[in-house]
């Protein structure tokens, strides 16, 4: 079968893949359509250490093919999207409603493919750059089918973060401000989810003055090409600034933006030795940092939920997709999205 490999050298389109069958507690899909993340970018350059040869992709939605034993939620023939959070269900996190925190689903990673008799890694437990995949049960969550699965797809991974970052992390209210630097994927969720939260002001900060046009129709309020101007709409500071692109500056200028008792919430990913600065002082007034692992979700319940959302007009998946490839046209797909000249690239089957 097809899929996509990156080796530690050079990421490519093979076809001579093979994906064992479902054990028990385990789901296999056919995955009809993938959204290309950042995320799957950092693994190539080498911002998200990972070990190769690696089957990339972990934004997929397909349909169910087979089912190992002890699995009912989903049967064949289902339409699912799948979570990246292969989260074990029984450990003192899982119990507390945290599964972003279970340790089970953190550095983990399988060999459920094969190619040329050699095991292959599974990115995020997830690899949904491949014709079929493998995953834990808890991962595939059934959504309706009238629902496309090019648009599916994305909530597995970029509206999870996004919206869940503002409305299970940040726990934006009505009337707050919200600042959001970088309307990528992520940041045009954090912008809609901040939409769905009620929020008053919602300024989205890009230097590329061409997202504008999108960015208002997510929801901001405004736009700026450069955080400097902020100050000049909300003169005291954000209540809530997301960092969505995982530059150091970026972070520091996040919790400058800050009014009293403000939350600075770090969604973009640095290098893994990548270190931050700010003046310790400018926290005391009761502002924070946050960290944020994707979205703090919990995907059987938000996966759902986002998917309801969605067909009673109140999200938006449609207008994420900015171009479809066939998956033979990876690495068109791969340049554009690394020129950010699409918000997500979804790649098909």
């Amino acid at each position: 079968m097809r899929g996509v490999v990156f080796d530690g050298r050079q990421v490519r389109v093979v076809g001579d893949l093979t994906v064992r069958e479902p054990g028990p507690g385990e789901v296999l899909v056919a995955i009809a359509a993938a959204g290309l993340c950042h995320s799957d970018l950092s693994v190539v350059d080498g911002t998200i250490p990972f070990p190769v040869p690696v089957v990339l992709g972990h934004e997929g939605a397909g349909v169910v093919e087979a089912v190992g034993t002890g699995v009912t939620h989903v049967a064949p023939g289902d339409h699912v999207a799948l979570s990246t959070l292969a989260n074990c269900g029984t450990c003192a996190e899982c119990d507390r409603g945290r599964p972003t925190m279970c340790r089970q689903a953190i550095g983990r990673p399988a060999k459920p493919f094969t190619r040329g008799g050699d095991p292959v890694h599974q990115f995020a437990a997830n690899s949904a750059f491949a014709e079929r995949t493998v995953v834990k049960a808890v991962q595939a969550v059934r959504i309706p089918r009238d629902i496309p699965l090019s648009s599916a797809a994305l909530i597995g991974c970029g509206v999870l973060t996004g919206v869940g970052a503002v409305l299970n992390r940040a726990r934006v209210e009505q009337g707050d401000s919200v600042v959001v630097i970088g309307t990528g994927g992520i940041g045009l969720n954090v912008i809609q989810g901040a939409r769905l939260a009620g929020a008053l002001a919602v300024v989205a900060v890009d230097a590329n003055p061409a997202k504008e046009p999108v960015a208002r129709q997510f929801g901001a309020t405004d736009f700026l090409t450069s955080a400097h101007g902020v100050r000049d709409l909300l003169p005291t500071g954000a209540d809530h600034v997301f960092e969505c692109v995982g530059r150091v500056e970026l972070i520091r200028q996040a919790v400058d933006l800050l009014d009293r008792g403000g939350q600075a919430i770090l969604l973009g990913v640095p290098p893994a030795t990548a270190e931050a600065s700010f003046l310790v002082s400018s926290l005391y007034l009761d502002k924070s940092i946050l960290g944020c692992r994707y979205g703090s979700s919990r995907p059987q319940r938000d996966i759902a939920l986002y998917a309801e959302l969605y067909r009673r007009g109140r999200l938006m998946l449609d207008e994420l997709v900015t171009e479809v490839y066939p998956v033979e046209d990876f690495e068109k797909a791969r340049a554009e999205a690394e020129a950010g000249r699409v918000a997500r690239a979804v790649l098909t089957f």
